[in-house]
């Protein structure tokens, strides 16, 4: 059970990629750091590049190909380009990657791209087979067959099976990567999509199970049927046999909300029928649904989310909550028997207690215990909580490890001890071990080392913030890094939708800087999980420049600490994160050498009405409230690039296929940038959705650019 809401996914499901680089400092003594005169009063100027926003019109995608040719010409000629990209696919492709599974009856199910399969195999094995270095694996699905035989540019999106024979799935096919995609109702063991089954055209669905002949469906329905955010507003019922339009109305949400849902959730061979409203990003309500349809309603707060494990309902608190004469902490896990919630008590466990320097990662649904998942300062403690004669225990799991440790139930319906435990660090390459709780967990699979980490070293380190705030950061580099200021360095931020960056091994930015001596920094900063609910809502709509200030603190500190230095410290951020890399680029200008800035949102007076932005309003405000806009026009990039500026060199990256966060944010930036005379870069991928690219091909291009446009500004020989 995720602590974050359903909503977020909207925008930070596609998980942007962790590339961080060096940063170096100024030579001995170092200068104070001042903040760069830059006004931060936009001009109200009428938008002249509106017609940027018509994503497939001609006149639009020729500037965009003409933009493509110009940053294409200047890095493909860049030293090191070419190899540098072969590295990334090869990478990529790799055959020797521990290849994730999900257990689905007898089968573990594997989705694998690589050389030879570029848009993907669905494949599967036995227990026995996945354990050996080289399993067999029976090929389900082939998606480039498909492609090649349907005439269509399939992007594999993700399969879910019926409980508890798993012989149906619904399988989703984008068309180029988008958020949009197409359902269509598959059978495993025939491998054939189903004549006559349940399928859906191309749309920002929900579809899931609720038994093998019935389906919920949210989905265009014509007129009025989705949010204003492009999401379900309606779900309806749907049998086997009869046509879409005859299928029965479970709900209806408001034009106003997110998305609606409707889902079966299984546990220890019980079900209970859930239909979610999604309200706003963080707040929403949960409908217990009957066999007659009767909706009865989960009373939890509205930013609260609920789960149900073994007869007992789980509630992660976004606020606090003031019940029956007690107050429950914002960033809790509490627990009871569903029975007694649903006759009115709330006799509540705490699993978990918030602290200051701790939050709730995750929480591990097994047959007998819940193996809850804690951060302190961004690492992972496991704690295991088990229940008898309605008193709860716990004991720790296992050995505090600086890196990412995660736990997770192997077959997801808590009907084993079984588990999956995966760790991770900047360093050292994934390790997969299986348990079973009372144990030893065995390795199983280890991920192959893909570049050399001989001399280098993580640490963390704190910065101040301007409010005095302590912000963790992660710094990769040499053992003998030598504090002169001047070593090339990559910082990476997010900052945003409660978004945890933990450490994780990451082989394209080892392979393509950390190896070849740049250092690469994560900053933790507000905006995001890793304190918990309490870090996220700090820099939530008004006070959204805390997570700026925060990020120029790190910025700062690394300058201070002669790792870097300006000319030599470069940013890079993805989604919320190229939010956060374009406000750099406006408000400190002086502290930066070069930016990459991918799929970015930048113009905050017009992000409510393109595509899914109206679904993050209560992240960032609502611009048509005048107080709203008065704080986010202080930062808007688009509104606040000025001619006369002198600019770090930018890279923007967008992609025309993105139906999350609209191309026209980066095309209007770079329009208006190179009208006011800056040199910037522009590159767009005409497919790939939200992550920017749609296989492996355009991952190792989009990020060679990426490291190649690095290394040539901050000077990473």
């Amino acid at each position: 059970m995720k602590k974050a809401l359903f909503a977020v996914c909207v925008i930070a499901c596609s998980s942007p990629p962790k590339t961080q680089q060096p940063v170096e400092p100024k030579p001995d003594p170092t200068p104070e750091v001042k903040p760069a005169v830059v006004e931060q009063k936009p001009a109200a100027v009428e938008d002249p590049y509106l017609w940027l926003e018509e994503v497939t019109a001609e006149k639009s995608l020729a500037w965009a190909r003409e933009q493509n040719k110009k940053s294409q010409g200047e890095l493909e000629a860049s030293p090191g380009f070419t190899q540098t990209r072969d590295r990334i696919r090869a990478i990529l492709d790799s055959k020797e990657k521990i290849p994730g599974v999900s257990k689905r009856g007898n089968f573990y199910y594997n989705f694998w791209r690589d050389a030879q399969n570029p848009k993907g195999l669905l494949r599967r094995t036995t227990l026995v087979e996945y354990k050996k270095k080289e399993p067999k694996w029976e090929v389900v699905l082939d998606v480039d067959a498909l492609a090649k035989e349907e005439k269509a540019n399939w992007v594999y999106a993700g399969i879910t099976c019926v409980y508890p024979k798993f012989d149906r799935c619904l399988v989703s096919l984008s068309k180029g990567g988008g958020d949009a995609k197409v359902t269509r109702e598959f059978d495993v063991t025939t491998k054939k999509f189903v004549a006559d089954g349940f399928v859906l055209p191309e749309a920002k669905s929900r579809m899931s199970w609720k038994d093998r002949d019935t389906v919920y469906v949210g989905t265009d329905f014509g007129e009025g049927s989705l949010t204003k955010s492009g999401y379900p507003r309606i779900i309806k019922e749907w049998k086997r046999g009869t046509k879409l339009d005859q299928a029965t109305i479970a709900y209806e949400g408001q034009p106003t909300d997110v998305s609606v849902s409707a889902f079966r959730s299984w546990s220890h061979g019980k079900s209970h029928d859930f239909v979610f409203r999604g309200i706003s990003a963080y707040s929403s309500e949960m409908f217990l649904r009957g066999a007659d349809g009767k909706l009865t309603k989960i009373e939890i707060p509205a930013d609260a989310n609920a789960g149900i494990w073994n007869d007992q309902i789980l509630v992660t608190l976004r606020s606090d909550w003031a019940i029956e004469g007690k107050t429950w902490p914002k960033g809790a896990l509490l627990v009871m028997p569903f029975a007694d919630f649903q006759a009115g008590k709330r006799t509540f466990t705490m699993l978990f207690e918030p602290a200051p320097n701790r939050s709730l990662e995750d929480v591990a649904e097994l047959k007998t215990a819940l193996v809850v998942n804690e951060l302190e300062d961004v690492k992972n403690r496991l704690y295991v909580w088990t229940v008898a004669k309605g008193k709860w225990s716990k004991k720790p799991f296992g050995k505090e490890q600086l890196g990412t440790t995660s736990l997770s139930s192997v077959d997801g319906y808590g009907e084993t001890n079984d588990y999956w435990l995966v760790h991770t660090d900047y360093l050292t390459p994934s390790t997969l071990s299986l348990g079973t709780l009372g144990g030893t967990p065995a390795v199983l699979k280890t991920s192959p080392t893909f570049f050399d980490n001989k001399g280098l070293v993580v640490e963390q380190h704190f910065a101040t913030s301007k409010d005095g705030t302590k912000v963790p950061y992660f710094q990769v580099s040499r053992k003998t890094l030598n504090l002169d200021g001047k070593n090339p360095t990559v910082l990476y931020g997010y900052g945003g939708f409660e978004i945890s960056l933990t450490p994780g091994y990451d082989p394209v930015s080892g392979s393509a800087w950390d190896e070849k001596g740049g250092v690469y920094v994560v900053a933790n900063i507000r905006g995001g999980g890793e304190y918990g609910p309490a870090w996220h809502q700090a820099a939530l709509r008004h006070n959204r420049q805390k997570a700026y200030d925060d990020f120029i603190a790190v910025a700062e500190d690394l300058v201070k600490r002669k790792v870097t230095s300006s000319p030599h410290l470069g940013i890079m951020g993805g989604s919320n994160g190229g939010l956060l890399t374009g406000v750099m680029l406006t408000q400190r200008p002086d502290l930066f050498g070069a930016i990459v800035c991918m799929v970015p949102l930048l113009d905050m007076k017009r992000y409510h009405k393109l595509l899914a932005g109206a679904s993050w309003m209560e992240e960032y405000g609502d611009p048509e409230k005048p107080e709203d806009w008065a704080a986010l026009a202080t930062f808007s990039p688009y509104q606040n690039v000025k001619k006369g500026v002198k600019y770090p060199r930018t890279l923007f990256t967008s992609s025309t296929r993105d139906d999350r966060v609209h191309p026209g944010h980066a095309r209007k930036m770079v329009a208006r940038m190179v009208e006011q005379g800056h040199d910037v870069l522009y590159w767009e991928n005409i497919e790939g959705g939200h992550g920017g690219a749609a296989d492996n091909e355009q991952k190792a291009y989009q990020q060679a650019m990426a490291f190649t446009f690095f290394a040539k500004q901050l000077g990473l020989k």
